[in-house]
């Protein structure tokens, strides 16, 4: 059986920080589904949901283990959809482990088929966070330090 897991997230943007996640956990996987969704909290993207899939198509062009896609509704839902048995998460501080961790359980109770990996961020890559990227393009920054170069604001 292929293994797949689905990396799920806003990603507005998608930072060094996620690459960083999708390039340590890629050996442990048949696929990995880059998937942007919508979150009911983070609904104010300051990029257009078009935009941000074909910034990560373009950063993994070559890459034939990675998908990106789109999705709406629960994580588990749309995992069982496209036959991925894992989830990837990264974790940057003991606050993102406690946030999900619960998540992870709920997905658990949700569907028994489907586990959360958690990868932890690398110290060079664990203070990036999409929120912080965003308010630095907000305010006329340059974030170019923390987002691939592929990504053209």
């Amino acid at each position: 059986m292929k293994k797949i897991a689905v990396f799920p997230g806003s990603f507005s943007p998608f930072t060094l920080g996620h690459k960083s996640i999708i390039e340590r956990s890629i050996h442990l996987f048949d696929q990995i589904i880059i998937s942007i969704g919508i979150n009911s909290e983070k609904e104010n993207n300051l990029f257009s949901i078009e935009d941000r899939k074909r910034w990560i198509q373009n950063i993994y062009a070559k890459d034939h283990q990675i998908d990106v896609q789109t999705y709406q509704g629960l994580t588990v839902d749309y995992c069982k959809k496209v036959g991925a048995q894992y989830i990837i998460r990264g974790l940057r501080s003991s606050n993102d482990f406690r946030y999900e961790r619960d998540i992870s359980q709920m997905n658990r109770i949700l569907n028994k088929n489907i586990d959360t990996i958690f990868i932890i961020a690398s110290p060079e890559t664990s203070h990036i966070s999409s929120s912080l990227v965003r308010d630095i393009i907000k305010n006329g920054g340059d974030a170019s330090d923390f987002i691939p170069k592929q990504i053209t604001l």
